[in-house]
Parts: C-alpha cells; structure tokens; sequence
C-alpha cells in the first residue's frame, strides 16, 4: 500500500476526539464519560489523544438520537 493512499484511508476513517466531540454535537467530558462506560471505544490511546474509528462514532450519533426520539418524543 502506497503511503498516500494510507494517509487518505487514515484521514477518512479516523477521527481525534477534538472530531468526534464536534460530530456528537457533545462536549469533552461527553465524550469522556461515553468512553469511560465503554460506549464508545477509542481504537488508539497515547496520554490525552484518542483516536476513534469514523463508523463508531456515526453509530453511536445514531443510537443517540434513536434514544432521543424514544425518551423525548416532544424535541
């Protein structure tokens, strides 16, 4: 595999934290604690980075607002 084109499957399919935060539409210590109760895994950890697969985070925006829509139908 050529390294752009890993750099081009790494870009479109990881995410920071900083990223998914701003897809959930949450906070930092949302994220945190999503990840503390396993909601949500990240696939690497160094220190304070996270790095999240795309697709698990577009899932869990899902379940979210499937939950939503079930507890809070009046939103």
């Amino acid at each position: 595999m050529e390294r752009d084109e890993l750099i081009r499957i790494i870009n479109e399919n990881v995410l920071t934290s900083a990223e998914a935060v701003e897809m959930l539409g949450g906070s930092k210590q949302n994220l945190s604690s999503l990840v503390k109760r396993e909601k949500l895994v990240p696939i690497k950890e160094s220190g304070s980075v996270r790095l999240f697969l795309k697709s698990d985070v577009e899932e869990r925006k899902r379940e979210a607002e499937q939950l939503r829509e079930k507890y809070r139908p009046y939103e």
